[in-house]
């Protein structure tokens, strides 16, 4: 008898919920977290396997050589002037196709910006621009700043500072 009464209690207990059970999505919105979310939010200051925590300098760091603005130029031409244009006036192509224009390196508020601002804004986008972290390595970023540098500077030589011969150059060219 107490067999059969235990035999009894587990075919009872056996039912089939796991297969009536709602299914739920990974992320939909969900009532188990106060932010509505179906996972829990990570804890502030967690850190991404791979994340390189070392400090960011706010200026560009070692000096500037040549080879550091041809690489800055290299990787300029490759991910900034679709938009920003070769020389920097925001008239790329990408704009004259009917994208937003983006800031032309020459305003002065960029002039005036710290080369930190160059970094942080290819690191994690700004306005329409998206982020470039995942493409640009962080030296690449600071060789980007420093030919953006290096064209803002370009641009406020007086002509009579120049050698003659970029002065002929330049006066063939007109």
């Amino acid at each position: 008898m107490k067999r059969a009464a235990l035999l009894l209690l587990l075919l009872a207990a056996c039912r089939q919920e796991m297969d009536e059970m709602p299914r739920h999505e990974f992320y939909e919105p969900s009532d188990h977290f106060a932010n509505g979310m179906s996972a829990r939010p990570p804890v502030p200051g967690t850190v991404a396997r791979g994340d390189d925590l070392s400090p960011v300098p706010d200026e560009i760091p070692g000096p500037v050589t040549r080879a550091m603005l041809d690489r800055g130029q290299e990787r300029y031409d490759i991910y900034c002037a679709p938009c920003h244009g070769i020389d920097g006036r925001g008239h790329g192509m990408v704009v004259q196709r009917g994208f937003p224009q983006p800031p032309s390196y020459f305003d002065p508020r960029l002039v005036a910006a710290p080369d930190r601002h160059f970094y942080d804004v290819i690191t994690g986008g700004y306005g329409a621009m998206y982020s470039y972290a995942a493409r640009v390595t962080p030296a690449d970023r600071w060789a980007i700043t420093a030919y953006i540098r290096a064209l803002q500077f370009a641009q406020s030589v007086p002509v009579s500072a120049l050698p003659e011969d970029m002065r002929a150059a330049l006066e063939t060219e007109r």
